[in-house]
């Protein structure tokens, strides 16, 4: 598990391919890699991975086929930045939400805007993933955990302050960029307990059953 909080910016080193799957080298910029240990995950772009082998400037890391056709993460070159994050520990302030490293599509800039000292972000989300995403809702961007100001039908808004700005890859964003999504796990496990409590009982999915499942008092 994250937190969604940058710790620091690292470079691909390297990409090899190994049948369908991919083995990356990063450089770790300045993330501390003292306590890190053989298997720890590292969030790579927002994309949970496993050291296979590291030292105090890169790691290695696997990446599955599953993960390469719902990330970006095949498609970075030699010499892209990514955000990185280590694994979220039990004495860890959470700064920003709960997030899984799991991501669960692509979305795209399709817009960018200066708003006083910040950047406003339009960014276009899978349709499957729109339902996801509300106002002032969460939600992770390349691995940076970000507060959605507003929804139009598959389109978010999102600001970033210069401090994030500065501290994450989204300096280099530019419209028709691609990034990684993960939308709120609580959404997602709400509507999977709807679905549920739905094919329980030949109700719809309505205003009272919301009031029966307890969701609205």
């Amino acid at each position: 598990m994250f937190t969604g909080i940058i710790e620091a910016t690292g470079q691909i080193a390297k990409m090899e391919s190994r049948g369908g799957d991919k083995v990356l080298t990063i450089n770790v910029g300045k993330l501390d890699m003292s306590d890190v240990k053989l298997g720890d995950s590292i969030a790579c772009n927002g994309v949970c991975l496993t050291a296979i082998d590291f030292n105090e400037n890169t790691y290695i890391a696997d990446v599955s086929g599953e993960t390469l056709k719902l990330s970006t993460l095949g498609a970075l070159q030699v010499g892209a930045p990514v955000n990185l994050e280590k694994a979220l520990t039990p004495s860890s302030r959470l700064g920003g939400h709960i997030v899984s490293g799991h991501v669960d599509g692509i979305g795209e800039i399709v817009g960018i805007a200066n708003d006083s000292r910040s950047v406003q972000f339009d960014i276009q989300a899978p349709a499957d993933l729109a339902r996801y995403i509300a106002k002032k809702g969460s939600i992770t961007v390349d691995g940076v955990s970000l507060t959605v100001n507003e929804v139009e039908q598959d389109i978010f808004k999102l600001n970033l302050v210069p401090h994030t700005l500065q501290e994450t890859t989204a300096s280099h964003y530019k419209v028709g960029h691609r990034v990684n999504l993960e939308v709120d796990l609580l959404a997602r496990y709400l509507e999977r307990l709807l679905q549920g409590k739905a094919q329980s009982q030949p109700d719809r999915l309505n205003y009272e059953l919301l009031v029966k499942s307890g969701f609205i008092k």
